[in-house]
C-alpha cells in the first residue's frame, strides 16, 4: 500500500468529510462542507489529500494557510485503519514545504485539549507547546 501527496479536488468532498468524521475532526458548530468551500476561496493549493496509489481513495487530508505573518494546519487527518505509514507525517511535510515556499516564517496548529495523544505525533515533527491560550469568536453561524 502507498499513496500520494495532491492538492484537493471538490469531488473529493464527501470522501474528505467522512475521513474527518472517522477521525473525530468534526464538530457541530462546525459545518464540514462549509469549511471546505471557503477554503476552497482561499489559497485552494494549501488544501492537501492523500490518496491510496492503488484505488485513489482519499486515506489523509491537510488543510494550511498562510496570513503573511504565520501558517497554520487544520484537519490533518489519516485513515485511522492506515495510522504509522507516514500519511500524515508526509502531508505536514509537503504543507511545511508549500508554507516555506511562500515565504512563511513560523507554522503553527492547535490541537484539543481532549486529543492529547496527537501530541507526540506533533512533537516527532518538532512542534512544541507555544505556551499561549488561543482565543477564538464564532463570526458565522456553522
Amino acid at each position: 500500500m502507498g499513496h500520494r501527496i495532491r492538492e484537493f479536488d471538490a469531488a473529493d468532498t464527501e470522501a474528505v468529510v467522512g475521513l474527518w468524521k472517522s477521525c473525530g475532526l468534526t464538530q457541530p458548530w462546525n459545518d464540514p462542507r462549509a469549511d471546505i468551500e471557503r477554503k476552497l476561496k482561499v489559497q485552494p493549493e494549501l488544501f492537501l489529500v492523500a490518496a491510496d496509489t492503488d484505488s485513489a481513495s482519499i486515506v489523509g487530508s491537510a488543510m494550511a494557510g498562510y496570513d503573511g505573518h504565520r501558517g497554520w494546519l487544520y484537519y490533518l487527518a489519516s485513515d485511522p485503519s492506515r495510522r504509522g505509514e507516514r500519511i500524515g507525517a508526509d502531508l505536514v511535510a509537503e504543507a511545511e514545504s508549500r508554507l516555506r515556499a511562500m515565504g512563511c516564517p513560523k507554522v503553527q496548529l492547535m490541537v484539543r485539549n481532549e486529543n492529547t495523544g496527537v501530541l507526540a505525533f506533533y512533537e516527532a515533527r518538532g512542534y512544541a507547546d507555544a505556551e499561549v491560550h488561543v482565543l477564538g469568536k464564532r463570526l458565522t453561524g456553522d
